[in-house]
């Protein structure tokens, strides 16, 4: 008897489990397109097209070679992405970009159909069958220049209810992940209190400037410093380098100081008292430049 209340307990919660709403997401999900590309992503010839973002959303590494991806609901074999390519090799959680520019012979991402902004655009991947629906998504007409359309997390389509979340997208984000994980709170408060970035652009030169007065400040007070201490180191050895340095005269008078200071220890001056006074020319000109102070003229 209680085996078979057991039994039938479980087939009533596999049966439940059976009759639950909640939609599941697919393995491979198109998680972003773009209609109209005039300013974002290029693709490897430098033009300028819709993308159509496919997803991994398992956690293993799969391969879309030999599948078919399509923008006719009449047509599943559109465009039937080749095989061998090691690149539709897709690392599991991780995207891939194919460009929507009619330009199959580019390449293996390259599809070969457009995106019409102004009509709803119709985009599905089949398995390899050709008949068995993978994923689809129908992106409104009307679409702006730049603008994508998915889903805010990369691979959930649906909410709790089963309800599709595909949306405008407020990011442009081709091949990386369609949400930011971790924001910065205070650079979202920055964005919200300065949309223009004047108050960054002005906090950044004053930053700037006063880094550059304080070098200045330091390089002058350290050459002072500098120039103090070679001063003293000079005048504490006795030379006449000392004398200059510790002086305002001009290197003439301490010339001439030097001069008298040699005829007197060499006492080849005249028996005078020891006072040796110097009176300094107040002149426009240097007298040891002077011509009229050369030998050149006779004596009287």
């Amino acid at each position: 008897m209680k085996q078979i209340t057991y039994i039938s307990f479980l087939f009533l919660a596999v049966l439940l489990s059976g009759c639950s709403s909640e939609k599941k997401n697919p393995a491979w999900v198109i998680n972003e397109v773009m209609v109209v590309n005039e300013t974002n992503y290029v693709d490897d010839f430098g033009q300028r097209n819709g993308w159509i973002e496919i997803y991994n959303n398992t956690a293993a590494t799969k391969d879309l070679g030999g599948r078919y991806l399509t923008n006719d609901r009449n047509n599943p074999k559109k465009y039937p992405i080749p095989r061998g390519d090691v690149l539709t090799r897709i690392p599991p959680h991780q995207h891939v970009l194919f460009w929507a520019d009619n330009e199959p012979f580019n390449g293996t991402f390259h599809v070969n159909f457009k995106l019409d902004p102004t009509q709803d655009n119709y985009i599905a991947l089949y398995e390899n069958d050709g008949k068995t629906l993978l994923d689809e998504i129908v992106i409104p007409a009307g679409m702006l220049t730049d603008q994508t359309y998915g889903y805010p997390n990369d691979g959930i389509k649906y909410d709790k209810e089963g309800k599709s979340l595909s949306t405008h997208l407020k990011r442009v984000t081709p091949s990386s992940n369609n949400a930011i994980l971790e924001e910065n709170p205070k650079v979202v408060s920055l964005q919200e209190t300065d949309t223009f970035g004047g108050m960054l652009t002005i906090t950044s030169m004053l930053v700037v400037f006063i880094a550059l007065i304080a070098l200045y400040l330091f390089f002058k007070l350290s050459g002072n410093l500098a120039k103090n201490m070679s001063q003293k180191k000079v005048a504490q050895s006795g030379t006449l380098s000392a004398a200059r340095s510790q002086s305002h005269l001009s290197g003439e008078v301490l010339a001439a100081i030097s001069a008298a200071i040699n005829e007197l220890r060499e006492d080849q001056h005249d028996i005078e008292s020891t006072i040796l006074t110097i009176n300094q020319v107040k002149r426009s000109y240097s007298p040891w430049s002077s011509k009229l102070q050369t030998l050149r003229k006779l004596p009287k």
